[in-house]
C-alpha cells in the first residue's frame, strides 16, 4: 500500500457492483441479475480496467472508503475482492484507516469464506437479514432462515472489526407490537457484541416494475395504514435511542463513530465512483464535477470494458442548480443537516439561493426545519437541518423547499 504524503489530497470514495444474485427478491428494484455461470476471472479483469480508466480521470486521490454492493457480492470469490482492493492501492493512495464493506446474504455465508474476505482486506460487513420471523422472510422471498441469520450475525461478528445488518419494517400483516419485539430482538444481538454498532431498518416501499409493485397494485399485497407505519417510525427512533444507536439518517442508526463513512461520502456529497453494472458517480474532472453512470446490462458492461477499457454509458457536468438539488436531497437525510459553508464551497453559490424562503419559513414555524442552526451570515457555524418531527415527512418537504 503506497505511503501517505505529507501533503493532504482529495478524498475518493469507491463503490464496487457485482449485480449477481441467487434469485430476485420481490420488492427489489436494483441492478440485479440470476445467471446460471459466470467467468469470474473475466469480471475481476473488468473491474480492474475500469478502476485503471478512473483513475485516468479522478487524477491522485486519498481513498477513504470501498463498498462492494450489489447483487450479492458475497457470492464473488474473496480472491476477486482482494484482485480489486489491490488494483485500487496500486492506483491510488489508501487512508490508513480506510473502510472496506462487502454486503453479504446469509445464504452466501460460511466460516471459511468470512474468513477469506476477511484476509483479503474486508474490515466491514453489512448482512440483508431483512426480518427475524420465518414466515416473513418467505413473503419477501428470501432464501435464508431466521436460524441462518443469526449464524451469518454471529460470523460477522467474529470475523471482521465492524458488522450492520438491515431490516425491513412496516411489512405485510405486520403490527405495531410484532415489529417492536423483533426490532428489540435485532437490538439485543447489537447489545450483546462490540462489533455490530449499526443498523439499517427500511420502511418497505412498492417500487415501480417489481413484482410487490404488480401485486400491490391488483390489491394482492396489503400493506400496514399510514399511520401504523408513521407509528413504527416513531417507535424506533425511540427504542434505538434508548440503546445508544440514534438515527444519523432517515434509515440507519449507529453507535457514534460507527456510522457508514462510506454512505457519509453520498450524504455529504463527496466525490466518489462506481464500476460494474449500472453503478453510478460524481466525480470533480479538471475542476468541474461529473455525474457518471456505467451500462446497466451485465453482457453489455462486460463487453464495452473488454474494448474501450470502460462502460461509462452517461457522463454529464452537473449545473450549479444540480448540484444544488443533489445536495440539499441527499443532506437534508442526515441528523446534522447540511453545513452552509460546505454547500457554497461544492455549489458556488449560498444555499439560500435555491430554496423557497417563504415555505422554509413556515417549515420554521411548524418545527419541521432547524430554525436557531440556519444563520446564511455566520457561514462556518451555521446549517440547515431537518428537525425529528419533519424528518419522516422529508420527501414530501423537498418538493415545495426546492425554489
Amino acid at each position: 500500500m503506497p505511503a501517505l504524503p505529507d501533503t493532504p489530497i482529495a478524498p475518493l470514495a469507491i463503490y464496487v457492483h457485482w449485480p449477481f444474485c441467487l434469485s430476485k427478491c420481490p420488492y427489489c428494484d436494483f441492478n440485479s441479475h440470476v445467471r446460471d455461470s459466470i467467468d469470474e476471472t473475466a469480471w475481476a479483469d473488468a473491474l480492474c480496467r475500469e478502476l485503471t480508466h478512473y483513475r485516468g480521470l479522478s487524477g491522485p486521490r486519498q481513498v477513504t472508503s470501498v463498498f462492494f454492493g450489489g447483487g450479492t457480492p458475497s457470492l464473488m470469490a474473496a480472491t476477486t475482492t482482494e484482485r480489486v482492493l489491490t488494483t485500487i492501492a496500486q492506483l491510488w493512495t489508501v487512508d490508513r484507516a480506510v473502510e472496506i464493506t462487502l454486503e453479504a446474504n446469509p445464504t452466501s455465508v460460511e466460516a471459511q469464506k468470512f474468513k477469506d474476505f476477511s484476509a483479503a482486506g474486508i474490515n466491514r460487513v453489512s448482512l440483508g437479514i431483512q426480518a427475524l420471523q420465518d414466515e416473513d422472510l418467505k413473503a419477501l422471498g428470501r432464501e435464508h432462515s431466521v436460524s441462518e441469520a443469526l449464524d451469518a450475525i454471529a460470523l460477522s461478528q467474529k470475523y471482521f472489526t465492524r458488522s450492520s445488518f438491515d431490516l425491513i419494517y412496516a411489512r405485510m400483516g405486520q403490527s405495531l407490537t410484532a415489529w417492536e419485539t423483533e426490532l428489540k430482538q435485532a437490538l439485543a444481538l447489537v447489545d450483546d457484541s462490540n462489533i455490530a454498532g449499526h443498523l439499517s431498518l427500511y420502511q418497505l416501499t412498492i417500487e415501480r416494475g417489481t413484482s410487490f409493485y404488480h401485486a400491490h397494485k391488483k390489491g394482492r399485497l396489503i400493506l400496514p395504514e399510514e399511520d401504523v407505519a408513521a407509528d413504527m417510525y416513531d417507535l424506533t427512533q425511540q427504542i434505538c435511542n434508548a440503546h445508544g444507536l440514534p438515527a444519523y439518517e432517515v434509515s440507519n442508526h449507529a453507535r457514534p463513530g460507527e456510522e457508514s463513512r462510506h454512505n457519509l461520502a453520498y450524504w455529504t456529497y463527496q466525490d466518489y465512483i462506481g464500476v460494474g453494472p449500472g453503478a453510478h458517480g460524481r466525480l470533480t474532472i479538471e475542476g468541474e464535477l461529473y455525474a457518471l453512470t456505467q451500462d446497466r446490462s451485465p453482457e453489455k458492461w462486460l463487453k464495452n470494458v473488454a474494448a474501450a477499457g470502460h462502460a461509462t454509458d452517461q457522463k454529464e457536468a452537473l449545473s450549479a442548480q444540480m448540484k444544488a438539488e443533489e445536495m440539499i436531497m441527499m443532506g437534508l437525510r442526515l441528523n446534522g443537516g447540511i453545513a452552509l459553508d460546505a454547500f457554497e464551497k461544492r455549489v458556488g453559490q449560498k444555499i439560500d439561493e435555491f430554496i423557497d424562503s417563504q415555505y422554509l419559513e413556515r417549515l420554521f414555524e411548524l418545527d419541521y426545519m432547524e430554525k436557531a442552526a440556519y444563520q446564511p451570515a455566520a457561514q462556518a457555524q451555521a446549517h440547515l437541518g431537518v428537525t425529528a418531527q419533519g424528518m419522516p415527512l422529508l420527501n414530501g418537504l423537498l418538493g415545495r423547499l426546492l425554489a
